[in-house]
């Protein structure tokens, strides 16, 4: 039998329907536990086992393409805060706003960070990194922030500190209001000037 382009651009149509039910479930299954199965996850969209397997070979490759996904959208929403002036204030509102980000889905970064190679978990970050890069180094520039220690260094830290307030919520050490101002303060002894 001839399959017809109407035909496969529908299979098409509804593969890429069952990757982001796929990609949906998996957010919500691995937030409220994070051992979530496969099968589990396969429930929670309403597709096969088969179809989950068919595009996502392992739980690992899920992982990757959930992180992928919400650090895209992150990356997305963050690219809309408003960086221009002083560099300090911009940073503050981009902290802030990465809080947010880091906050909503710290369930699903343990996950990547116990199941994914550091390597691809920083690389997925890279298009944020460049971001905060950028403003720091305006900030280095012009006297803002201090310029003895490696630029890459100072973002590795930022980082860590947003991730390490988002374990720290998740322990039940920190209320959640209260991590923003301790992220920002934490980073700005890093970065003044002495």
């Amino acid at each position: 039998m001839v399959r017809t382009t109407a035909a496969v651009g529908a299979k098409r149509a509804d593969a890429v329907r069952n990757i982001e039910r796929a990609l949906d479930a998996a957010v919500t299954c691995l937030s409220a536990r994070p051992s979530a199965t496969m099968a589990e996850i396969a429930k929670q969209a309403g597709i096969g086992r088969v179809t989950l397997y068919g595009h996502f070979a392992s739980r690992t490759e899920l992982v990757d393409a959930v992180v992928a996904r919400v650090v895209e959208r992150g990356d997305e929403a963050l690219a809309q805060v408003d960086l221009d002036g002083d560099p300090r204030a911009a940073l503050e509102r981009l902290i802030r706003n990465s809080w947010r980000l880091v906050d909503e889905a710290r369930t699903v970064v343990a996950v990547a960070e116990a199941e994914l190679p550091p390597e691809r978990i920083r690389s997925l970050h890279d298009s944020p990194a460049a971001r905060v890069q950028a403003l720091i180094e305006r900030g280095r520039d012009d006297g803002s922030f201090r310029d003895d220690t490696p630029v890459t260094w100072q973002i590795a830290v930022l980082h860590q500190v947003l991730h390490g307030a988002g374990a720290e919520v998740a322990a039940g050490r920190v209320a959640p209001a209260d991590a923003p101002d301790l992220i920002t303060a934490t980073v700005f002894d890093l970065l003044d000037r002495r």
